[in-house]
């Protein structure tokens, strides 16, 4: 993203939930009711909208995540790797809940993944809280949220900061059932290959299907989508281009789980500089080729000058 000019940085608000990832690696899942072996065992920061929020942050984004957590060793944990990653937060400290937990199960063998989300206090995220941050996501040159807290509260969200004119960002993970009218707050739909199939009912196998699933989120009102594919990169699609980019190889792939969480704080952190979109989809394709070289989620975030390495080597 280095251009010789200089950069002014817009400020990335980014609405999600933080959950403590317990992840265990297997060779298989076990079958109900069977007990097996595992071969490790780690905790750690998750959550997709946290993940977001660390990644840009190590990409040095001036990032604030919104959330609401528990008061339990779970929540120090998220605001120490807030701390370290260079996010701000805004909390609301929900004692009468807990802050979230995430089961992911890792395949030793290929590094692909099952989780089970458990958001507690982020649950209970509501648009009467949106109001009350308003001014925040206001504030933002960026916003970004999932489907991890509740849709109203995303929905608000996106009203707010569509309303002044912020760049909005749906990654729309998990998959769920939207309201007609959000899509049409939104600059940036992110989905995924099983996602887009979700949101569309077109199955998504190749680039073209790619194609046809982002036609069907632009005529919903999306300005732009953005399907991840893996290891076939992303394909950027408007109403006048459709540009496919190609993913990274960074080295071994030892894990997937963050990997679209580190595009999607790659794609905002590159936004929020004024990159054009193309290039910032190429940028955070690299970010996602670095993460899935490394364990975890939150710790697999690289720093932008990992990045700007990669780009250049690529």
């Amino acid at each position: 993203m280095a251009t010789g000019k200089p950069v002014v940085m817009k400020p990335v608000v980014i609405l999600g939930v933080f959950v403590a990832d317990t992840a265990y690696r297997a060779d298989r899942q076990p079958r109900m009711g069977e007990t097996i072996l595992g071969n490790s065992f780690k905790l750690g920061p998750g959550g997709k909208g946290s993940n977001q929020a660390v990644a840009a942050g190590k990409l040095g984004a001036d990032i604030t995540f919104l959330t609401r957590l528990g008061v339990d060793a779970f929540a120090d944990m998220a605001k120490q790797t807030w701390n370290d990653a260079g996010v701000k937060s805004a909390v609301i400290d929900t004692p009468d809940s807990y802050t979230g937990a995430a089961y992911i199960f890792v395949e030793e063998g290929t590094g692909n993944n099952a989780i089970i989300v458990s958001p507690g206090a982020a649950m209970l995220i509501s648009p009467a809280d949106i109001e009350a941050h308003a001014e925040l996501i206001r504030s933002a040159g960026v916003f970004v949220t999932q489907l991890e807290q509740p849709i109203d509260a995303a929905l608000k969200a996106l009203e707010i900061a569509r309303g002044a004119g912020v760049t909005t960002i749906l990654n729309p993970a998990p998959a769920a059932s939207l309201p007609d009218r959000i899509y049409t707050l939104c600059d940036y739909v992110t989905p995924n290959e099983t996602e887009a199939e979700g949101l569309t009912g077109i199955n998504v196998s190749s680039i073209d299907d790619a194609r046809r699933a982002a036609d069907a989120l632009l005529a919903k009102g999306v300005g732009a989508v953005i399907v991840t594919l893996g290891e076939k990169g992303a394909l950027l699609h408007t109403r006048d281009r459709s540009e496919h980019v190609d993913a990274f190889n960074a080295g071994p792939v030892v894990e997937t789980t963050g990997a679209g969480d580190a595009f999607n704080g790659g794609l905002a952190a590159a936004l929020a500089k004024g990159v054009e979109p193309l290039e910032a989809v190429r940028f955070a394709c690299a970010v996602a080729g670095i993460s899935v070289t490394r364990h975890g989620t939150a710790p697999s975030m690289p720093t932008l000058q990992e990045v700007e390495a990669l780009l250049v080597k690529a």
